[in-house]
């Protein structure tokens, strides 16, 4: 058991938090609200409006006694310091791993054994894209592959719209893979305690269902836009064109990416066996990133820049503003009427949780969507509801609502901004939306299906205490 294990057990025999009077209640939800909206803003840094929110709500709980002293801001901050670590270790153990090359390399070998040929290419480029964010995060992996489909695009003339879009959507499908996939999956498997393997075991099945679906219906959304059907000569062609592809291209020491593709497994391997171990996933990020550097790094000040900072601070300022609307209570009243409106049902809470924090996730970002239902499942949870289901639905819906809308997902983001600035070609809102749109509904749906079959099979593992 981990310190962050040690302060929730403490909390959770603590007593229930005294609610303020609704008037300071309202006034601090609404303070959380103005900083989502800030959020979802384009023209506004979300990092920037999470630490003015924090710089603002945290001196007002303390003129109104939210906060019984600014040391409680530390406490609040000490339930998530591993969390910094996961992304603090990964960000390196990613950039120092991408510097040998590894990853072009991989791709160059994925792109040969297809021949170009537009029908394997796109499956191709679409597992890809499962894998790498299931093993490097939504970031930097989708970083790689824009790079990449845009190469692969120009040199075969091949339209880069149907890729780029379908790697943004696919990506969400790799997030749910792992504990470390995805920002959400960080913060709500932290808090909850849910260890790696038995984060696999629930999620990965139903990552690979929600892939198929989205590659289904992106398939057919694109079947007039490729060459899905090659004659011989235009396979001849290509297979001219891809002989001048160089895995090699971007590998300056080959010992350096076989260490670099021994860390990263090994850091794979490391984050299913932490709880065996008795360490949290922090410690084997942090061992991960350290031991890059130590055996693969060049750059060492380069790849520690290379880390998130942003996020980091981002995270900062939305568990300040969390804890002091927590403190007021008003969580615990939001949790309270969850559970009323369901009825006590786990099936209804189930449902309602995935949906919200799908919907919630297209129209904000799944961090502050995650960050805001993590105390409100907690609270649901210490009321006798089973909490196992909630957690899972959460966790689906945070990483799938992305597919919502253009602003719903980092991979959306990144993928329609390289369409725009390198193809000069858009897409619009509406064009998105049937298209994610239609993805989203089937996902959540099936989630939804897998999850109360699991939970009524009784295949759902439970925490441990």
């Amino acid at each position: 058991m981990d310190f962050s294990d040690t302060l929730l057990l403490a909390a959770a025999a603590s007593e229930p938090i005294e609610r303020a009077p609704a008037w300071v209640m309202i006034l601090f939800a609404l303070g959380m609200l103005a900083t989502y909206v800030g959020v979802a803003v384009d023209s506004f840094h979300k990092t920037v409006a999470a630490l003015l929110g924090a710089v603002v709500l945290v001196p007002l709980a303390l003129a109104l006694g939210v906060l019984p002293s600014y040391d409680a801001t530390y406490e609040i901050l000490s339930h998530d310091l591993n969390i910094f670590g996961v992304i603090i270790g990964t960000g390196i153990l990613v950039d120092v791993t991408g510097r040998s090359g590894l990853f072009h390399f991989l791709s160059i070998l994925m792109v040969k054994a297809t021949g170009g040929r537009a029908s394997a290419l796109y499956f191709a480029i679409c597992v890809l894209t499962f894998v790498f964010v299931a093993v490097l995060t939504i970031v930097p992996a989708m970083l790689i592959l824009s790079s990449l489909v845009l190469v692969i695009c120009r040199k075969l003339d091949y339209p880069p719209k149907p890729f780029l879009l379908s790697v943004a959507i696919c990506a969400n499908s790799g997030a749910v893979v792992t504990f470390a996939s995805g920002l959400p999956n960080i913060m709500i498997g932290t808090q909850a305690g849910i260890p790696y393997v038995q984060f696999l075991m629930v999620s990965a099945p139903y990552a690979l269902v929600s892939f198929l679906i989205a590659l289904a219906v992106l398939r057919f959304a694109f079947r007039g836009s490729l060459p899905w059907k090659q004659s011989g000569p235009e396979q001849a062609s290509l297979k001219d064109r891809i002989e001048q592809f160089d895995a090699w291209a971007l590998v300056e020491d080959r010992r350096v990416l076989i260490r670099s593709a021994a860390i990263l497994t090994l850091t794979v391997v490391g984050f299913a066996l932490a709880q065996p171990l008795g360490v949290g996933m922090d410690f084997i990020a942090i061992a991960g990133g350290t031991a890059a550097l130590l055996f693969a790094g060049k750059t060492i000040e380069d790849s520690i820049a290379k880390v998130n900072w942003t996020i980091i601070l981002f995270f900062l300022g939305l568990f300040l503003i969390i804890g002091c609307v927590k403190e007021t209570g008003a969580l615990n009243w939001l949790a309270d009427q969850v559970v009323a409106l369901s009825n006590g049902s786990t099936g209804l809470l189930v449902a309602l949780l995935t949906v919200f924090s799908a919907v919630a996730s297209a129209i904000v970002d799944n961090i502050p969507v995650a960050a805001t239902l993590i105390p409100v499942v907690e609270q649901i949870g210490d009321g006798g509801v089973a909490v196992e289901p909630l957690w899972w639905g959460t966790i689906l819906g945070c990483n799938l609502g992305g597919n919502g809308t253009p602003i719903g997902s980092i991979s959306c983001v990144i993928a329609l901004y390289t369409l725009k600035k390198e193809v000069h070609e858009t897409v619009s809102w509406g064009e998105f939306i049937r298209l994610g749109g239609t993805i989203l509904v089937l996902q959540i749906g099936g989630a939804i299906a897998y999850l109360l079959a699991l939970y009524y099979a009784g295949w759902i593992p439970s925490l441990p205490g």
